[in-house]
Parts: structure tokens; C-alpha cells; sequence
């Protein structure tokens, strides 16, 4: 038996785009309806948002590479890359289609009562998504991971346009439920983009964070900042910019060896995070997958495999679990 926890009830993002969607549905049926008697034109209306978005994207795949090669980062354009779009298009409608906004409760935090539920103390996970995203990203993740006996928590960082400072006692409350139902085994975070730079922030404001946590593993972070945040209004946006005054002082404030406590996967392909090499931290086990788009990594199947390898893997030590 379990018990579960749904990790907040509600979402900014998820209105946010529920809004965005709906009102693009209504603009194409007020156009089909208008030019009904011109079929021709019709579809066009049809055709139009997925064009749109296929646009967006390869623009923003263009524009990785021209950054990346400025910066002495050898990236090229290529069939492959190509083909990167294409599957970066799929996985977003996915994602900001229907998991973010309509399928976010989908599944719920998932904590064992006590380790002896399952035979024996596992460690479990906390998952982190990034900027304009909710707990939905990681729906695939939660889906696989049902009955794994492993205790699970998704994250709602909200306010979703605030300081990446505002989500660390979000982060902090994860990691002690986590924590209790697992029996006092630290547990591995898993974070995508803005996510790893949230857990960095909470390693920083939070005594022995460090030994709170097992491992972190960030998916296209960018930990040095990413070029295409310059034209970020939010805050978190422009906390992400290059060398950014708050990712000096993140970095300033933190241990020489903290990389040591990361995995860091990064593709040539993310068109979110780039030159090449921002996504990784310095002292980091760095992960390389070649022609992967930004949300594309988090559902790759060797990032999953490796988190799954890290969980399962012996534990060795257990914290208190009366940590408040």
C-alpha cells in the first residue's frame, strides 16, 4: 500500500496555457468558419499553428548554431539536426499540447507510508521542471516509475515568473518527504533546465543540503546561463542570461567541489540552452547525447536508464528523518 500526495493544487502555467491553446482553437475554427466556402484557404488556417511552431523551432535550432559557433563551440547544421526539430516539435505539443495544461495532476506524488511497505528502504526522487513548465514534464517519468516501490515527488515551482530564490523551501519540503518515506535515504534530484539552477539555490540557503541529498542530475541546465534569455522579461529569465549578476554570486557562494555532486546531460541540439558547454557545470560527470532538442532530452531514454541505474544502486547512510 501507499499513500499519495499531489504535489500543489493548483498551477499558474498550466491556466497560462490552457488560455493560450483554447483561444488559439477558437482563432482556427473562426477562420475555417469564415472561409468555409474557400476550402483551400481553410486548411491553411488548420495548417498554420503547427507551422508556426515548426518556424519557432527551427529558428531557435538555427540560432543554437550560429551562438555555438561564435563561442568556438563546433556545432553544424545537419540532416540530424534536422530531424532533432522535428521530434523537438512532437514532444512539445506533448508537452504544452496536453501534459502541462490538462494532464498535470495525471499522476500523484507517490510515498510510501513506511520503507516496510515494500520489503525494504529505497532510495526515492525528486523531480524539478523549468522555466514556463509544471509537475506535467515528468508524467512519463511518474507513469514508469508506478510500482517501482521507489518514492517519487514532482514539483510545482511557482510563482512561475519569480526569483529562482522564491523555490527553495518548494525544493526543501520535496526532499523531506522524500527523505521520511524512504526512510531516512537521501534521495537523488532530477532537474531540467531552470530546475538544476532552483536545487543549486537550495544547496546554497540551506544548511547541509549537501548531505541531504544523494546525487542531482540536471538536464539541459543552464548553469552558466543561456544566450537566448537576453530577451527574457521575467525574473528567472533574466537570472538565466549569460554570466547574469545572480549566477556569479550563485557561483561565488558555492564550494569549489560542488560539481562533484552532479550529472550534467547537454545535447548540441538544445535549442533552449546554448552556446554548447553552458549546460554543464564545472567538476560535473558530464552526459553528451548529440542532436537532442530541449524538452526532447527529458523523456530520452538513456537519461532515464541512468537515473534508474543511480536508484537502484546500493544506498549507503540514512539521515534523520525528523529534518523540518
Amino acid at each position: 500500500m501507499t499513500r499519495e500526495r499531489l504535489s500543489g493544487i493548483t498551477s499558474q502555467v498550466a491556466r497560462v496555457q490552457q488560455v493560450l491553446l483554447l483561444a488559439s482553437l477558437l482563432s482556427v475554427v473562426a477562420w475555417v468558419w469564415t472561409l468555409r466556402a474557400a476550402p483551400t484557404l481553410a486548411a491553411w488556417g488548420i495548417a498554420a499553428p503547427m507551422g508556426l511552431l515548426c518556424g519557432v523551432l527551427a529558428l531557435q535550432f538555427m540560432l543554437s548554431v550560429a551562438v555555438s559557433r561564435s563561442a568556438n563551440r563546433p556545432v553544424r547544421l545537419s540532416l540530424a539536426m534536422g530531424r532533432a526539430v522535428l521530434a523537438e516539435m512532437v514532444i512539445a505539443v506533448r508537452v504544452f499540447g496536453w501534459r502541462q495544461p490538462w494532464a498535470w495532476r495525471r499522476w500523484a506524488d507517490t510515498l510510501p507510508a513506511t520503507p516496510s511497505d515494500t520489503g525494504e528502504a529505497r532510495r526515492g526522487l525528486v523531480l524539478v521542471h523549468g522555466f514556463m513548465c509544471n509537475r506535467g514534464l515528468w508524467n512519463a517519468w511518474q507513469h514508469a516509475l508506478r510500482g517501482s516501490g521507489h518514492a517519487v515527488v514532482a514539483v510545482n515551482l511557482e510563482p512561475f515568473r519569480g526569483s529562482i530564490d522564491e523555490y527553495v523551501q518548494i525544493i526543501d519540503r520535496a526532499v523531506v518527504a522524500v527523505t521520511q518515506a524512504s526512510g531516512g535515504i537521501p534521495p537523488l534530484v532530477v532537474a531540467h533546465s531552470m530546475g538544476g539552477l532552483a536545487t543549486r539555490a537550495w544547496l546554497r540557503a540551506v544548511p547541509s543540503a549537501r548531505q541531504r541529498v544523494a546525487h542531482v542530475v540536471t538536464i539541459g541546465t543552464p548553469h552558466r546561463g543561456t544566450w537566448l534569455a537576453r530577451w527574457g522579461l521575467a525574473v528567472n529569465a533574466r537570472q538565466m542570461r549569460l554570466d547574469s549578476p545572480w549566477l556569479r554570486s550563485l557561483a561565488a557562494q558555492e564550494p569549489a567541489d560542488l560539481g562533484s555532486l552532479f550529472t550534467c546531460w547537454h545535447s548540441c541540439a538544445d535549442n533552449i540552452v546554448f552556446p554548447l558547454g553552458t549546460a554543464v557545470l564545472p567538476g560535473s560527470e558530464e552526459r553528451y547525447l548529440p542532436h537532442v532538442g530541449h524538452v526532447a532530452l527529458v523523456d530520452h531514454p538513456a537519461v532515464f536508464a541512468d537515473v534508474c541505474a543511480r536508484l537502484n544502486a546500493p544506498a549507503a547512510g540514512r539521515m534523520d528523518t525528523g529534518h523540518r
